[in-house]
């Protein structure tokens, strides 16, 4: 019998972990970081977290391409971190939210929204944040390798503050009495069920409409009051306050995997997992991890 409870055929090699010799698996994932929170005070929507997705037959954040599911070693361990979104502020610029990982790949917190009542240029991140202040601002841009898109420009006057950057579109610019709408996120169907995630936060205006969030989880900026904050494990950006008031926090990331079903993940201490080996149908399964930071390996059942 091996580590793990399981004959092995007569003559057949086996790990130390009681496994087959260079067996490997195939792991899809989709990684998202932490969004970024709104701004406060003439402030700008924030930008969704970076978006890293190989699952077959989509794409990854701002418009590239699908990448490559990793071949990992069964007994070996890979890193997982699960980005947490920007906390609220008042009357401040935010801080971008915080970078996600799998194996090799990183996704970029979402820039976090500009505030202060100050002319500011929006933050970069996986996604950008807007751009705020009473004067034209631009944008902040998107991270590199592309992950996400750009925020949108605050209007040339009257505090209409530029939206958060989405996993799939740019940020609305702010024009005359209208705060920008934060860019839509993007779907993906890795737990077989078609979710989106990844939207930009809406900027705030000091008179006008204020912009809406993107689809995703992120959202409004609004005049006065304290904005809400973005949906946890979507990685999205919250909405800018224009004053008195506080921002919208970023949404929480989360990493999500797919692999064989004929496999087994083993989540290690630190990690927070939820739907774990639950199906993702044509024999696949998938793990969501949603807080947290550790080790992950896999074992054939």
């Amino acid at each position: 019998m091996s580590r793990y409870g399981q004959r092995t055929r007569v003559g057949q090699a086996v790990s130390e972990f009681g496994q087959p010799t260079g067996t490997k698996v195939s792991v899809e994932y989709l990684v998202i970081a932490g969004g970024g929170a709104g701004g406060s005070h003439g402030a700008s929507g924030g930008g969704a977290g970076g978006y890293r997705n190989s699952t077959s037959g989509e794409t990854t954040g701002g418009g590239g391409t699908n990448e490559s599911a990793v071949n990992i070693t069964l007994g070996e361990t890979f890193a997982v971190v699960v980005g947490a979104g920007s906390p609220t502020v008042s009357n401040a610029n935010a801080s971008n939210g915080n970078d996600s990982s799998f194996f090799t790949v990183t996704a970029t917190g979402g820039g976090g929204g500009k505030g202060g009542a100050v002319d500011n240029a929006g933050a970069s991140g996986g996604s950008g944040s807007g751009g705020a202040g009473n004067n034209s601002s631009a944008g902040g841009a998107a991270a590199s390798p592309t992950q996400g898109r750009a925020g949108g420009a605050t209007f040339s006057s009257g505090f209409q503050c530029g939206g958060g950057g989405g996993a799939g579109a740019v940020g609305v610019s702010g024009v005359s009495g209208v705060a920008g709408n934060g860019g839509a996120g993007l779907a993906s169907s890795i737990t077989n069920s078609s979710v989106t995630r990844a939207g930009g936060g809406g900027g705030s205006s000091q008179s006008g409409t204020n912009g809406s969030g993107g689809t995703g989880g992120a959202t409004a900026g609004v005049t006065s009051g304290t904005a809400t904050a973005a949906t946890a494990n979507t990685g999205s950006g919250g909405g800018g306050n224009h004053s008195p008031g506080a921002s919208g926090a970023g949404g929480s990331g989360v990493v999500i995997l797919r692999y064989s079903s004929t496999f087994d993940i083993i989540v290690g201490a630190g990690l927070t997992a939820s739907d774990t080996n639950a199906s993702a149908g044509s024999g696949l399964k998938y793990t969501r991890i949603t807080a947290g930071s550790g080790n992950v390996s896999w074992a054939k059942i």
